[in-house]
């Protein structure tokens, strides 16, 4: 049974099949101590069992001051070194299992993603932000560097040149830049964000939830595979569709000119 109760989180699913995960500590910016790191590895790693508990997911912050402003420096004070580790292990996993998450997941970035916050946002399908929106990957001016797939997934955005730039120097940037250099799909002002994030995951929630898996994980492979075998995995992909009660639902419903009625089988 999909697990909706957290100590920092909110999830809420909703009738429309739309499932929102809320980072909530707003009173410190909606950093990840060990119990936020747990909360969002155990949240998002019960999707890959339960994948359609949900037709797709907004990841967001409490408040608007921020989306999530890295780890918890307060508490990693003081931290002995198999501490740390034993406390990195945890995000590794968490953003495992973001990036490994059937759904599709949108990021809401409703104010400040610096560090592990802007790697978490990085590793949802993609970004709309508010225009107030601060994004950063800061760790190399803490002696650390990002650890939670930022060096991987930035290049994969922004590309190779400008991912170091930003990493190297861990200067922040804005909601304007980020648009600019394809970090983020869609700026708006703050007070529009969830708006325009729930409009257009309804579109997604709208397709048929097979039709949506299959193709977000073949899409994923277009930027890991040579193009001869990332086709051949679209057309595996795509041949497991065929005999879904989904695609004759959506031939049907086109020909009888009616929204179709997905049952995600």
């Amino acid at each position: 049974m999909l697990r909706t109760t957290f100590e920092t989180l909110k999830v809420d699913i909703r009738t429309d099949r739309i499932g929102i995960i809320t980072m909530n500590r707003p009173e410190v910016m909606n950093c990840m101590n060990t119990a936020m790191m747990t909360d969002l590895r155990d949240c998002f790693s019960q999707f890959y069992i339960y994948d359609n508990a949900a037709a797709c997911l907004l990841l967001t912050g409490a408040g608007d001051r921020a989306f999530c402003s890295g780890a918890d420096l307060k508490e990693r004070r003081g931290m002995t070194d198999e501490t740390w580790r034993q406390q990195h292990a945890v995000i590794e996993q968490a953003i495992r299992a973001i990036m490994e998450c059937p759904i599709p997941i949108i990021a809401a970035v409703n104010g400040a993603a610096y560090a592990g916050g802007m790697e978490l946002a990085l590793g949802c399908d993609f970004v709309y932000a508010a225009d107030h929106a601060k994004f950063a990957l800061t760790e190399v001016t803490l002696g650390i560097m990002p650890g939670a797939a930022g060096t991987q997934n930035l290049p994969r955005a922004v590309g190779q040149r400008r991912a170091k730039e930003i990493i190297l120097t861990g200067t922040p940037f804005g909601a304007v830049d980020a648009l600019a250099w394809g970090l983020a799909n869609k700026v708006v002002p703050g007070a529009e964000l969830m708006e325009e994030t729930l409009a257009v995951a309804g579109k997604i929630a709208a397709n048929a939830p097979m039709s949506v898996r299959q193709a977000k994980k073949s899409i994923d492979k277009a930027t890991e595979l040579d193009r001869a075998t990332g086709y051949a995995y679209e057309l595996e992909a795509y041949n497991r569709l065929i005999a879904t009660a989904d695609r004759q639902e959506g031939i049907t419903a086109f020909n009888e000119k009616r929204k179709p009625n997905y049952k995600g089988r």
